[in-house]
């Protein structure tokens, strides 16, 4: 392609990425839905196949594509043109859905409640217990020092590696390497 070509292409290519941000400006103020139709056309199948590409089923890639339409029209006003383009935008959101849809679908159902009062446990089963709470407890006791305040503040006090990292100044990555390395000490001594 001619330098020509290639500049008449890309004036094309810029004039539609505007177009699709005065679109998403349009269903942000106005709800409008001819705006919204315009780019539910032109990327409800890209979003799909994009999906279908990346290993989701035709059902998943569906719904997810759904999703994401719908997102795009529920906070049309979180999308902000100094960050991402309009297709960026989109299919990060795509991205991000079908990661939430595969952890809802391998995440367990709960158990049926029971009603009523539950059964005594078993006596070997609490002495079971007992000692794998006292086993923990020693292992947990053994961890160096900056592993196991970790540990405790993770698990004992419901903190997010974030909170913790706020909280001690330490860097995340340093956090999340320290809780996993105690995790895996635990893992050994529980053996």
């Amino acid at each position: 392609m001619s330098k020509a070509g290639k500049r008449i292409v890309t004036a094309e290519l810029s004039t539609k990425r505007m177009e699709w941000v005065a679109q998403i400006y349009a269903v942000r103020d106005e709800k409008d839905r001819s705006a919204f139709a315009e780019l539910f056309a032109y990327f409800a199948p890209r979003v799909k196949s994009f999906l279908m590409k990346s290993g989701a089923s035709p059902d998943l890639a569906e719904e997810c594509t759904q999703e994401v339409m719908a997102t795009l029209w529920n906070k049309a006003h979180m999308f902000d043109p100094t960050k991402a383009s309009v297709s960026t935008w989109i299919f990060t959101i795509a991205r991000n859905r079908k990661i939430d849809l595969l952890r809802k679908q391998r995440r367990p159902e709960p158990e049926e409640l029971t009603w009523g009062p539950e059964a005594e446990p078993d006596q070997t089963d609490v002495i079971g217990l007992q000692q794998e709470t006292e086993q923990l407890g020693k292992a947990i006791a053994a961890l160096p020092p900056e592993q196991r305040k970790l540990i405790e503040r993770a698990y004992f006090g419901d903190l997010t590696h974030s909170e913790i990292a706020a909280e001690t100044g330490l860097p995340l990555g340093t956090i999340k390497s320290r809780i996993r390395l105690a995790l895996d000490r635990l893992r050994h001594a529980m053996k």
